[in-house]
Parts: C-alpha cells; sequence; structure tokens
C-alpha cells in the first residue's frame, strides 16, 4: 500500500505539472492531452509490471523535481562532447534544441532540420509526428508525448544521399533535481540514406538528473538508415530512451547501442517491419560497474513476409551493478518466409553482479526461420592461462580477452571516428 500512495503521489505531481504548463507547450493540445491521459492510466511502473520488474523507476522519480533548467553550458563545454569533427552537429541542451552551438550550415542538399517546437506547419512533419509511438503501450512514452520540451525534426528528401554523419548531442548540466522530455523525429525518404550519432552527456552537475527521452524514425521504401546510440552519463544520469523505428519496402536499418556509463539507463528499441524484403539489424554493448543499472528491452515487430532481423546484444558486468536484457521477436501470422535471429552473451567480472535475460519468439507463422540464444559466465581461465603463459599480467589478459569480447559488436560501427571514440572509452573503462 505504501508503494502504491508513494506511486500516485509522484504520478499527481506529473500531472500536475502538465495542467500547469499545457498552454504553453508546442505541437497539438489534443494530442499532448491524449498523451497526458494515457499516462495517468498507466501510472509508474514499480517492480509489479512485468515489463519493468528488475529496475525501481518510482524511486528514482520521487521527490520534488525541476522541469527546466536555466543552466548554460559554454561554448568551450558544449564543444568537449563533438567528439565527431567531420559531422552536422544538434545540440540539445537540457531537452531543447539549442541552434546558436549546433554546426547545421550549410546542411547538404536534400537535408532539413528544423526546431522541433517550430515544425508543427510542415507537411511531412504532420503526416509522421507521433504516429509510431503508442502512448498506451508504455507510460513514459505518454510522458514525453505530454511534456515534450524541444528537441529536432531531421527530414532526408527523395533519393538524397548524405553523406556526412548527423550527430546529435544530448548534453544535460543541471543544478537541481530535474525531469527532461526531448523529442525527436526523424525522416528518411524512399531512395535516400542517412547516417545518424545520438549521443548523451551530463556535464558540470551534480545533482542527478531524469532525462525521458523519444526518438521516431520513419524509413521509407528502399532508405537505408545507420543509427547510432552512445550513452555516457557517469554517475548522474538517470536516462530512459525509447527509439520507435517503421520501416517500409526493401529499407534497410541497422542500430548500434553504446552504454558505456550512467546511474540508470533503459533504452527501449522499438522496431516494426512493416512491409515486405525488409532488412534490420539490432546491435547492443553494455559495460556496467559499480551500483550501475542497464535495463535493455527490444522489439521487433514482423509484420509482412520476406524480411530479415539480426540482433546481437552484449554485457561486460562488474562490482555490484545489474543489467537486463528482454529482446522480443514477433511474427505475426502474414509474415511468412520471415529469418529473425537473436543472441545476447555476457560476462561476469564479480560474484556481485546481476544479469537478467529474457530472450522470447512469438510466431505464428509457419514458414519461418527464427532463433534465440543466451550465455553468461566469467572470463575463460585457459585462456588467461595461454595469455600468461606467453608474457602478459594477469591484467593485461583480462584486458585483451574483454576487448575481443566487445570487438564483435564494436567491429558493425561503419563510422571510423566514432568507432575509434568507442574503442577509446572501452579503454578507458577497463583501466
Amino acid at each position: 500500500m505504501e508503494i502504491i500512495t508513494k506511486t500516485n503521489i509522484t504520478k499527481d505531481k506529473l500531472i500536475a505539472e502538465f495542467e500547469s504548463s499545457k498552454n504553453s507547450l508546442f505541437g497539438d493540445l489534443k494530442l499532448r492531452e491524449a498523451a497526458a491521459e494515457a499516462f495517468s492510466k498507466q501510472g509508474i511502473p514499480n517492480r509489479k509490471s512485468e515489463e519493468y520488474k528488475y529496475v525501481n523507476v518510482e524511486l528514482l522519480l520521487k521527490g520534488d523535481h525541476s522541469f527546466s533548467s536555466s543552466k548554460k553550458l559554454s561554448s568551450q563545454q558544449i564543444g568537449s562532447t563533438q567528439f565527431l569533427k567531420d559531422a552536422i552537429v544538434i545540440v540539445i541542451e537540457n531537452g531543447v534544441y539549442n541552434k546558436e552551438h549546433s554546426r547545421i550550415n550549410p546542411l547538404p542538399q536534400g537535408l532539413q532540420i528544423f526546431n522541433i517546437a517550430e515544425a508543427n506547419s510542415n507537411e511531412t512533419f504532420q503526416k509522421h509526428f507521433s504516429k509510431y509511438s503508442d502512448i498506451k503501450s508504455d507510460p513514459f512514452i505518454a510522458l514525453n508525448g505530454a511534456l515534450a520540451s524541444g528537441g529536432v525534426f531531421i527530414h532526408v528528401a527523395k533519393s538524397a544521399v548524405i553523406v556526412t554523419p548527423v550527430h546529435i548531442i544530448h548534453i544535460t548540466s543541471v543544478s537541481e533535481a530535474t525531469i527532461l522530455n526531448s523529442r525527436n523525429l526523424v525522416v528518411v525518404d524512399e531512395n535516400a540514406q542517412l547516417k545518424i550519432v545520438e549521443s548523451y552527456e551530463i556535464i558540470d552537475s551534480s545533482v542527478k538528473c531524469f532525462n525521458n527521452a523519444l526518438t521516431e524514425i520513419a524509413v521509407e521504401v528502399n532508405a537505408i538508415v545507420d543509427h547510432y546510440k552512445i550513452q555516457n552519463e557517469k554517475e548522474f544520469g538517470n536516462l530512459i530512451s525509447t527509439t520507435q523505428v517503421l520501416q517500409k519496402k526493401q529499407s534497410h536499418f541497422s542500430t548500434h547501442t553504446f552504454t558505456l556509463s550512467g546511474s540508470f539507463v533503459r533504452n527501449n528499441l522499438n522496431m516494426v517491419l512493416d512491409d515486405q524484403f525488409i532488412e534490420s539489424h539490432l546491435n547492443g554493448l553494455y559495460l556496467t560497474n559499480g551500483t550501475q543499472v542497464v535495463d535493455n528491452h527490444t522489439l521487433v515487430d514482423h509484420r509482412k513476409p520476406n524480411c530479415n532481423s539480426n540482433e546481437l546484444y552484449k554485457g561486460i558486468i562488474e562490482d555490484k551493478s545489474s543489467a537486463t536484457f528482454n529482446g522480443k521477436i514477433y511474427v505475426r501470422k502474414d509474415a511468412q518466409k520471415t529469418n529473425a535471429f537473436q543472441s545476447n552473451k555476457n560476462i561476469l567480472l564479480s560474484d556481485d553482479g546481476t544479469i537478467n535475460t529474457k530472450p522470447q519468439l512469438e510466431i505464428y507463422a509457419d514458414d519461418v526461420k527464427c532463433s534465440h540464444g543466451t550465455s553468461t559466465g566469467k572470463l575463460d581461465a585457459d585462456k588467461i592461462f595461454y595469455l600468461r603463459a606467453r608474457g602478459l599480467s594477469e591484467i593485461s589478459a583480462k584486458k585483451l580477452l574483454m576487448h575481443a569480447f566487445a570487438s564483435e559488436v564494436v567491429d558493425t560501427v561503419k563510422i571510423e571516428a566514432l568507432r575509434e571514440y568507442i574503442e577509446a572509452e572501452i579503454s578507458k573503462r577497463f583501466e
């Protein structure tokens, strides 16, 4: 009863914030009101909720929170987060698009970037915004729908090939407990191509911040999109990151999630394969230590026949940290000739670390090839002995084995500068 009461108090505070601020928020008020109602009905999940049973989200949200930050970062501080030199840079500072510190001029032909708060009159935006993320499926999608503060709308025109990566930097800097709700929409038209990187960092903060971020991505017919997510928010970051993807016929989409740090990180990745001859790749690597909690949930929804999906997630867990992988492949009745594969592999470096892994297949078609598997273990003692016999110290041997374990995911990164950055950050963690 006490948990339910506390949860309701927190929920009521969030609803009250929406009611007091709704007339000053951007976009369609009816959409926001529907989202607020959906959040009110669902409430904040607790350990009795199947999708959140391994994390205490209510604990992260208890107490008083601000919903914006007046703290501003210097250009030098923001510049320190731009690890891709040759990139189009979009800065989301404390949940709001910061055009001044972004690097978007000139843009390649066929690429448009808008402040999402000013995009409502755009025809493509109206066609796609809030059409793919279901506010009734998750309370934090609903919360974002009600309280989204800002972000960007990115549109790649038909047949445009954008060679330069687009880097969206989510930077947080707060002086008091804050809940942020950023929102992005990416639409890649027919035959177009895009590489997009999302990174999350906290700078100059001494209190924890709760960031509830949502990105919707529409991949049209025969389009190709490479998506990367780098999460590195150190000890003050509490992040729920939802990526909702819709793919159309003959499209290719690959997504790569690297969780390098953060007090609490929850990734919701929902893929809808809504036509034939679609290819999807989902890769993830999570490194946890201390008391860090990382929670990865993926859903690949095969709706039509002749599609392929491949999923590989790996984790290295040490100290008293915990990680969860819950991956679901859903094959509908009409989705014949589906090929869907899923693998989750983990290494435990301590006796106090925890891994919860739950691969799932739900298949209603009869002509498919689907498989899933999971493994958890410690570093191979024989391999350590072999390396030590050839002159490596025990620490060096363990580092080498962990790099080799992680490399299967890191090597999927197609942007060389990004791959080098990730490898450097991983090396820091292993030291």
